[in-house]
Formats: C-alpha cells, sequence, structure tokens
C-alpha cells in the first residue's frame, strides 16, 4: 500500500498542539515562540512533510506555481539566477514552470501564453534580444498578473526588476585595460535596444572618456555571440593591428575573439588584451584566463523571486514598483595582464 504522507494534522497530533498552531510554525507566524516553531520544524522535516500544492491552491485561489521566462537554460549566468528563483520558490510551497525563448521574440510570446494559459500566480522574466514589440507582456499586466524583469528588463512596463550594475561593471573592466597602457579598445556590444546593450557600451565609452583614450565609432561592433565573431572574422582581422584590447559584452564571445586573434598569430595578452563579461565557469579553465566581472547571478534570482512572492502573498498592499540593482566584482586574469 502506497504510503500516506504527512499531514498538519498527523504533526499535531503527534506533537500534542493544535493544527493551527502546526500551520503557523510552519509560516514563522509571530504568535508563535520560536521554541515551538523549531520543535515543529524539527518533526516536520523528520517526517518529510511536504505542503499540499493542490490543497493551497483551492484555499488561497491560486495555482502555486510561478512562471519563468529566460533566454536560453546553458547560460551559466541565467542557470545561476534560476538555483537562487527555486531555492527560494520551493521553500515557500511554490513550484515553477521554466520555459526558454532562445532569444526569440516569437518563441518568447508563445510562452507567455502558455503561461498565461496555465494560471500561473506571477512570472519572472528576462526578454530575448530580439524583443522589440511588448503586447505579449502587456497581456500579463492585463491580467492583473505580478511580473518581475530581471537582467533583460522591458522598459515599457511599470514593474519590479532586478539588475546588476552595467555601466559601473563596464565603465571598471574598461578602465583595467586603459591601465594597462593600452589606447584603442574594441568593443564588441548587444544590441542597443537592450538596456544591458545600452548600459555596458556606456560604461566603455564613459571609461575611454576619463583615460583620453580613442573613441573612434569603428571601434565599437554589434557582435555579441560567437556565430557573430566568426561571421565578422575578416572585419576584426582588419581591426586587430590598430587595436591593443578588447572588451566583450560576454565571456563566449570573448572567448571566440581571444582565439580568433591567437590563430591569426596575436599575443594574448602581450599585443591585445582581452575581457569578458559574466564569469563563466570556463574564463578561469582557458589558457590566459579570461579577465571578467562576476555577476551575482544566484543572489539575483532570489531577490527576484523574493519580490514576486512579497506581491502573491500582500496581494492588497500598494508598494511602488522596487529596482534592485547588483554590483559586479571584477576577476583579473591573465588575459589582460599588462604587457
Amino acid at each position: 500500500m502506497k504510503p500516506h504522507p504527512a499531514s498538519i494534522s498527523d504533526i499535531a497530533k503527534a506533537l500534542g498542539v493544535a493544527p493551527s498552531t502546526v500551520s503557523r510554525a510552519l509560516r514563522d507566524h509571530p504568535d508563535i515562540s520560536p521554541a515551538t516553531r523549531n520543535r515543529v520544524k524539527e518533526f516536520a522535516a523528520r517526517v518529510n512533510y511536504r505542503p499540499n500544492a493542490l490543497a493551497l491552491g483551492l484555499k488561497h485561489q491560486r495555482s502555486m506555481t510561478i512562471g519563468i521566462v529566460i533566454p536560453e537554460l546553458v547560460h551559466f549566468f541565467f542557470s545561476s539566477v534560476l538555483s537562487g528563483i527555486e531555492e527560494v520558490a520551493y521553500s515557500k510551497g511554490y513550484r515553477v514552470m521554466i520555459c526558454q525563448s532562445a532569444d526569440d521574440l516569437k518563441r518568447e510570446a508563445l510562452n507567455v501564453q502558455a503561461l498565461l494559459d496555465h494560471q500561473v500566480d506571477g512570472m519572472l522574466i528576462s526578454i530575448s534580444k530580439s524583443t522589440v514589440e511588448y503586447g505579449h507582456l502587456f497581456r500579463i499586466v492585463d491580467r492583473e498578473i505580478p511580473v518581475v524583469f530581471f537582467d533583460r528588463v522591458c522598459d515599457e512596463i511599470d514593474s519590479d526588476r532586478v539588475l546588476t550594475d552595467d555601466f559601473e561593471a563596464a565603465r571598471a573592466i574598461t578602465s583595467h585595460l586603459l591601465q594597462g597602457s593600452r589606447k584603442r579598445i574594441l568593443h564588441l556590444a548587444a544590441p542597443q535596444h537592450l538596456a544591458i546593450g545600452r548600459e555596458r557600451y556606456h560604461g566603455y565609452l564613459r571609461a575611454l572618456q576619463d583615460h583620453e583614450a580613442d573613441t573612434a565609432d569603428e571601434l565599437v561592433i554589434h557582435c555579441d555571440t560567437p556565430d557573430k565573431v566568426r561571421e565578422l572574422r575578416e572585419h576584426i582581422l582588419n581591426l586587430a593591428p590598430s587595436i591593443d584590447g578588447v572588451f566583450a559584452v560576454n565571456d563566449i564571445t570573448a572567448i571566440t575573439a581571444m582565439h580568433l586573434l591567437q590563430d591569426a598569430g596575436y599575443a594574448v595578452p602581450e599585443q591585445i588584451g582581452i575581457a569578458g563579461f559574466g564569469d563563466d565557469p570556463i574564463s578561469g579553465m582557458i589558457r590566459p584566463g579570461l579577465t571578467t566581472v562576476e555577476q551575482k547571478g544566484y543572489d539575483m534570482g532570489k531577490s527576484a523571486v523574493t519580490m514576486l512572492l512579497e506581491r502573491l502573498e500582500l496581494p492588497e498592499k500598494e508598494v511602488p514598483s522596487r529596482l534592485e540593482v547588483f554590483p559586479a566584482t571584477l576577476k583579473i586574469r591573465d588575459s589582460s595582464r599588462k604587457p
């Protein structure tokens, strides 16, 4: 016979307290003493108690499900964000539905509609790089479903958002390259309709201005994927004799550009210093190790879902849209060492 999962009533009976006491203790209600809360939680852990998501959903007229839309699952940053989201969500009795847009607007719109059809309670979204129309996102707002944007945000919608300080991170890493006696830094940039693309470009530009370095337009190329590096191979190699540094908008693009330059006979970092963005694990495994900035993906995920859950648990509370900006930490490795 299939074993019966422990319920709140079972825990209450075993501990000799009321079911309401158990329920409140598991939710850290202030009316329950710390000693009782600890006693209840320890026993619940021992008997593998899990909240009944279906029952909770019926009671509160909610699905107890959060929808997540991200550009790609394989990207280290987004996988880190997901880890933070899931830790908090599951601890609060919520399930998550994860969708991948593959950086495609049409697929993103289909994902959002699928989550709406499944009646998720709220959504966490990082928009695709091709998202320039926002009708599908406004449908979320029209349904009065809370949404939190992270990393890549929709500026057209007033909502909670969680970001990296992309401007300051890009300024710092470009300044680091310039402080190594470099004067002409090539920027492999993201699309400028994305806030992360604009902020990283503006941070790069500010550093050049601060150091009175070359700000020529030819030193900025829309190139944010390995495929784009390969597509622009001849253009990059034509610029290579006149540059002594490269700042790429992400690590994988930086690494692909570094390999391209090395294969063409350029020494890294002696002739050209290279820097990326994101601190992907591979950045520390290659040789030379890639200089980059570390994003707090895990912490950003925890922050984003906490904001969303606060909206869900206190729907009647009117709170202005919130913004949390996480600093990025410079990780200096051999790819940018001073010649």
